[in-house]
């Protein structure tokens, strides 16, 4: 990414420390269930945006890298442990974790992967019952609560 270019979306990591800006759309947005995306986002499946390399920077910190297979590299936080990509070694684009972006809600997943693995009650995750933050732990306890987590903006 240059520095003349706009950013199209930014994001990072829970503590800050790491962040990044892109300056295209994403060629695409997945959700991947193998295994490996499993374990490396600790949840049932990955959501990624795929994005050309030359359309992405690293604008603050550097993030720690796994070698997590023989194709590729997992970035992440290495002060907080926020997953934060998944790269193919010397490819020419980088996928970022949708829930690492600042406005994780413009990224909409239009293909699965790895479906082999999905979990079957994920599904019908949608069909469960539901409640926000605020019913689940009520006002009081609300407003007891201090977040340590980098606001979602530079």
């Amino acid at each position: 990414m240059t520095d003349a270019s706009k950013p199209v979306l930014t994001g990072g990591c829970q503590c800050g420390a790491v962040r990044f800006a892109i300056s295209a759309t994403p060629n695409k947005v997945s959700i991947c269930h193998c295994r490996m995306c499993q374990k490396a986002s600790g949840a049932p499946f990955a959501s990624f945006a795929d994005i050309n390399r030359t359309d992405f920077a690293w604008t603050k910190g550097t993030p720690s890298a796994f070698q997590s297979s023989t194709i590729a590299m997992r970035d992440f936080c290495a002060a907080c442990g926020t997953p934060l990509s998944f790269r193919r070694i010397d490819g020419p684009r980088i996928e970022i974790m949708t829930g690492a972006f600042d406005r994780p809600d413009r990224l909409v997943p239009t293909r699965q992967y790895g479906t082999e693995s999905r979990l079957g009650w994920v599904v019908g995750i949608s069909n469960l019952p539901s409640q926000t933050t605020q019913q689940n732990y009520g006002p009081e306890k609300m407003a007891t609560i201090v977040s340590h987590q980098h606001p979602d903006h530079d």
